[in-house]
């Protein structure tokens, strides 16, 4: 029997008002220069200069990268680096979304082990631990703050690529809800679903355990309940701090039993028409598991109790179908479009978007393996 390894930060501060802790805990580490890497829209909102503000009073200077794109990509990783190393700094720090964390990690990671961040695309490619990263979060989605996944676009390639390695697993990870509540309600939806599908593919994995089961099943429960609260009333600071718990136990889960097709065909879309990666998700989410339910219907209509629905009568298949509604129903009540055509998804690149996602590192923890055909169909079916 093969073994299995759990990977999650050392520390992770959960809760309203855990920001202040974070920041003794950062001064009480020793460092004494950080990288705050970071986008411009949290720097017009202030929270970029609060936190620059929090790290002096505990004696951290503070140098700030803001120029992280949406879809990070090489020469992001690249300018932060020279920024990081001209200011001589000996941490990082991620506030954001799953954006800056991924831009950070990328930093941290070839700080420490040189060469390009292109080096790094696949399975534990670096040889040293990266810079110590500690990352803040502002989204509930992408748990990027807590997974030893790293997704940076290669732009030449037109590509997304999987940076998987336990060096980018950051050191100490921060969710206070009190900084989610300005996050505008298309961005919670997106998230929202993002880490809907993290839950659901790590149900379904192939290197599913006890312990990523649990994690997954109970993100799901939370998201059911809370993602509609908060998207639609985002003062709602119960569905927030729920929405943190869920995405965080999501994180685990498949930071733990990986992904699958959904992500493989999501990063080609986010890399190739640069489409924000939640939403991408949420609308593959129904079509992937649908093909994925002639193995894994009985994993699926546990999704479909987990999110509330009665299926304890019915057959494997029906329960299945249940699951694919319920994912369907919340996309619609959060105002996720219904098909990638209305992002700008194009019918005559699917064969390329196809075979790029066959290579894809997500997909080979899928319960089935789609050939590529099957791949193009899944694709069409989204349009």
């Amino acid at each position: 029997m093969s073994s299995n390894t759990f990977f999650i930060p050392s520390v992770n501060l959960m809760g309203q008002g855990c920001l202040q802790d974070a920041v003794s805990q950062i001064a009480a580490y020793g460092w004494r220069k950080a990288l705050i890497v970071t986008d411009a829209p949290l720097v017009r909102t202030g929270m970029v200069g609060r936190i620059v503000e929090m790290l002096g009073e505990h004696g951290v200077s503070a140098v700030v990268f803001d120029e992280v794109k949406p879809n990070p990509n090489v020469a992001n990783v690249r300018a932060g680096l020279a920024l990081l190393q001209q200011s001589a700094c000996d941490c990082v720090i991620s506030l954001g979304g799953g954006s800056p964390h991924d831009c950070a990690k990328g930093i941290a990671l070839v700080a420490t082990n040189g060469g390009e961040i292109s080096d790094y695309e696949g399975l534990d490619k670096s040889a040293k631990p990266q810079l110590p990263l500690v990352a803040i979060n502002t989204t509930a989605g992408t748990a990027s703050e807590m997974t030893r996944f790293c997704i940076i676009t290669d732009d030449t390639r037109h590509v997304k690529m999987a940076i998987v390695d336990k060096h980018v697993t950051p050191i100490l990870s921060v969710n206070d809800a009190a900084l989610m509540a300005g996050m505008p309600a298309a961005l919670t939806a997106a998230t929202g679903m993002d880490a809907l599908t993290h839950a659901v593919e790590a149900y379904v994995s192939t290197a599913a355990t006890p312990i990523t089961d649990a994690c997954a099943l109970q993100a799901m429960r939370l998201i059911s309940r809370y993602l509609r609260s908060a998207v639609h009333n985002g003062q709602d600071m119960q569905a927030r701090e729920q929405m943190a718990y869920a995405q965080f136990l999501a994180g685990m889960a498949f930071n733990n039993a990986s992904l699958g097709y959904v992500h493989a065909m999501a990063h080609q879309l986010g890399g190739f028409y640069d489409l924000p990666h939640g939403v991408c998700n949420a609308i593959l989410l129904p079509h992937v598991q649908a093909f994925n339910a002639r193995v894994a219907a009985a994993r699926l209509g546990d999704v479909a109790q987990a999110m509330g629905e009665e299926v304890s009568a019915l057959a494997p298949a029906q329960a299945a179908e249940r699951a694919l509604q319920a994912i369907r129903n919340l996309s619609r009540d959060v105002g996720i479009p219904g098909g990638v055509a209305q992002l700008g998804a194009k019918a005559e690149d699917i064969p390329v978007l196809a075979r790029n996602a066959m290579k894809d590192a997500c997909g080979l923890t899928n319960p089935v393996q789609p050939n590529f055909e099957e791949v193009c169909a899944i694709f069409s079916a989204a349009l």
